[in-house]
């Protein structure tokens, strides 16, 4: 019996490589509300583990931002079929009760995604690109643009972890 595209990408394809993000992450998020204006840095941690027999990755996060505690969870994977990266994205800050929706690409060294919110107070919904990137198997940074209605983008988070046993 021959094996499936999905077991193929889980031993040598992108499945394989989405794998190497898997474990526990600690670090520093700094976090920016207008261009170059640093607003807070503050310690981050991040657990990355497979489910479904690997064919997707969640992400759970607790840390701060001006002293207050929040969570996140992201849930992310590679829909053969269509070939890009999928995501879907909550947390205690950011998203309110809403679900932040996003796909890309792989890259080089991990992947990057593009969503966009918006609401009654943000009639022209903003771009939100994510950016992961595993520089060595024990370095993983994980980047987030705003992007304006006008196309202005500009670093939102920027989360550096380094694996933990």
């Amino acid at each position: 019996m021959s094996e499936s595209q999905f077991e193929i990408s889980l031993k040598s394809g992108i499945h394989k490589k989405l794998g190497a993000l898997a474990g526990n992450w600690e670090g520093a998020t700094k976090t920016w509300f207008e261009p170059n204006v640093l607003a807070d840095e503050s310690p981050m941690k991040g657990r990355i583990r497979p489910i479904l027999e690997g064919r997707f990755l969640i992400y759970e996060y607790q840390g701060s931002l001006n002293g207050n505690s929040f969570e996140g969870v992201a849930t992310f994977g590679f829909d053969i079929a269509n070939n890009k990266i999928q995501c879907s994205w909550i947390d205690s800050f950011h998203m309110g009760t809403g679900i932040l929706l996003s796909e890309g690409n792989m890259t080089d060294h991990g992947f990057s995604v593009l969503g966009s919110y918006g609401g009654p107070d943000i009639p022209e919904p903003w771009g939100w690109r994510t950016v992961f990137e595993l520089t060595d198997e024990n370095n993983l940074i994980i980047t987030a643009y705003n992007i304006s209605p006008e196309g202005q983008e500009d670093k939102a988070t920027e989360t550096i972890y380094k694996r933990v046993s």
